[in-house]
């Protein structure tokens, strides 16, 4: 399995260099020749929606997603609906920053029913995709590592996240497939395979043992036990050659200098994707 040649694919996703504001990462982006870039809704709003779009358009990158739509489950029907519509608002910022693609991060259970949260989830995606679909984005459900089902996603395989997109075209909904949060999972490969012509994201990090935080202790490629380039053989063998997010939770890398992170990011990448 050959190394990446060039970084042509390469995304820095905003939560690796968090401490940067919008502006400040799509200027490193620049420095580093970093051609894509995923944006986050908390740094958008800082930034504002317009000013956004004109550095991101000014700097000549492109956008490989925005993140996060979903947080489906809520113990009301009130507030299942107040998250619907901060969905509607994050698939129209998706849709005027470029990006064809809202990264779903589904939402935990209200209470201890996690059966029910998840049809939460099915159903909000079913009511969203109307919208995203005349907005020309995409729901890119991202299944996060069982150890987040109680505060992030009750979505926490690759086959979940197949069964309920594949009720849908794939330019209407897909999969993210991100390696911090699937690499355990036996069935991956075969999941993968399953997801062929609608995986609409790949992210890239390292599991570092012992792992010091559940949250925020994401390494950097090759600190690691991953094996990162047959996830990324495997995800290319499905039909997808987009861009590549690198995306770390990590305090000791959001402390370094955002160039320094950068240029690591870009000497693992070809090292280790």
């Amino acid at each position: 399995m050959e190394a990446l040649k060039n970084i042509d694919r390469l995304s820095l996703n905003q939560i690796t260099t968090d401490r940067w504001s919008l502006r400040e990462a799509v200027e490193g982006c620049v420095r580093a020749e970093i051609p894509w870039i995923a944006l986050w809704r908390h740094k958008i709003a800082e930034t504002g929606l317009a000013e956004s779009k004109r550095l991101v358009k000014d700097a000549g990158l492109q956008v490989s997603s925005v993140c996060r739509g979903g947080m489906f489950p809520a113990a009301t029907a009130a507030e299942r609906q107040v998250r619907i519509d901060d969905n509607r608002r994050a698939i129209e910022e998706a849709a005027e920053l470029g990006a064809d693609t809202l990264v779903l991060v589904c939402g935990p259970a209200p209470d201890k029913d996690i059966a029910a949260a998840r049809q939460m989830v099915e159903d909000g995606i079913e009511q969203l995709v109307p919208y995203a679909q005349s907005c020309g984005v995409k729901l890119g459900i991202e299944p996060l590592h069982p150890m987040y089902a109680a505060e992030r996603s009750v979505i926490n395989t690759l086959a979940q996240a197949n069964t309920i997109a594949e009720k849908y075209t794939p330019e209407q909904v897909g999969v993210v497939v991100d390696v911090f949060h699937v690499w355990w999972d036996p069935q991956l490969y075969e999941q993968i395979s399953r997801a062929s012509g609608r995986i609409l994201g790949f992210h890239v990090s390292d599991w570092i043992v012992p792992t010091p935080d559940l949250l925020m202790g994401r390494g950097m490629m090759g600190d690691g036990v991953i094996d990162m380039r047959r996830i990324r053989y495997a995800v290319e063998a499905a039909g997808y050659n987009g861009p590549i997010e690198v995306e770390i939770f990590n305090r000791a890398i959001w402390d370094m200098q955002g160039d320094d992170a950068l240029a690591l990011t870009k000497e693992r990448y070809l090292q280790h994707v």
